[in-house]
């Protein structure tokens, strides 16, 4: 206990205002966080409180804190909205799924969260697992520029993928009416899709776990080491695994720690 104890303690020293002076993460004084208005893994919304709640949203008022910054939340409607917020510098960090083609325009840090990728189908559908997916004659969809569509590009050699609006009545449609066979997405989105579009079903299996990670400026390396250390003291703490619980969503789970980034997506 006592070791344990001690390691938390190094790990939050590590990241802590004092250790890292010289790194400044939001030079306007104001802690400027950029996250998916989409992705109810990463924030959620109460509909009725209008309070948030989700890992990302704890993530970002403790860093806030930490620092001793103002924090302001910025919802953004797709992923390469996230990452252009950071890298013109209109977002100090951003929270979004790690991906290999956005390695030119920002830095990853280490994976705090991994969210389960599934498909959601019709009741009658012959598709019963992830397995299923690559067949001729089939369309997979999945919606623009989310890691489930980039990956569907990368892996499907018979079936074929399908680009979607992020619009569920449409998206709706597009299931009932049979235009395409399944969407794949986070097993938390499609739980909420199912909910509205009767006579479907999820599948049991997961695809792939998308890696969530937290973004900053390209060539932010001290900033970068700072955010990394971070997330090792959340995770050491226990906190990490608490605000996943706390969260709500279905199908994640805290990220242990890795010596690298991998995108999840089958090669």
């Amino acid at each position: 206990m006592f070791q344990r104890l001690l390691a938390i303690g190094l790990l939050t020293l590590a990241w802590s205002p004092a250790a890292h002076a010289q790194v400044d993460i939001a030079p306007s004084g104001t802690l400027r966080a950029a996250y998916l208005a989409t992705n109810p893994a990463q924030v959620s919304r109460n509909a009725q409180t209008g309070d948030l709640r989700g890992v990302s949203y704890d993530l970002a008022q403790r860093l806030a804190k930490a620092t001793g910054k103002r924090l302001e939340l910025q919802a953004l409607p797709s992923p390469p909205a996230v990452v252009d917020a950071v890298a013109k510098g209109e977002a100090d960090i951003g929270f979004v799924a790690y991906e290999t083609t956005r390695l030119d325009t920002v830095e990853f840090s280490q994976t705090y969260m991994l969210v389960q990728q599934t498909f959601l189908v019709l009741d009658a559908s012959t598709i019963r697992s992830a397995k299923d997916i690559d067949r001729a004659g089939q369309k997979i969809a999945g919606t623009k520029s989310d890691s489930m569509m980039l990956c569907l590009k990368r892996i499907l050699k018979r079936a074929l993928p399908v680009e979607l609006d992020n619009n569920p009545e449409l998206i709706g449609k597009a299931i009932t009416s049979g235009a395409i066979d399944a969407l794949g997405a986070s097993r938390q989105r499609l739980t909420a899709l199912a909910r509205n579009i009767p006579g479907t079903r999820l599948l049991p299996d997961t695809l792939f776990n998308v890696p969530q990670n937290i973004i900053v400026p390209k060539g932010k390396t001290e900033v970068l080491a700072f955010v990394d250390a971070f997330i090792d003291a959340q995770r050491a703490s226990g906190l990490l695994g608490t605000s996943v619980a706390n969260g709500g969503a279905v199908g994640v789970e805290a990220a242990p720690r890795s010596p690298g980034n991998q995108h999840g997506c089958p090669e």
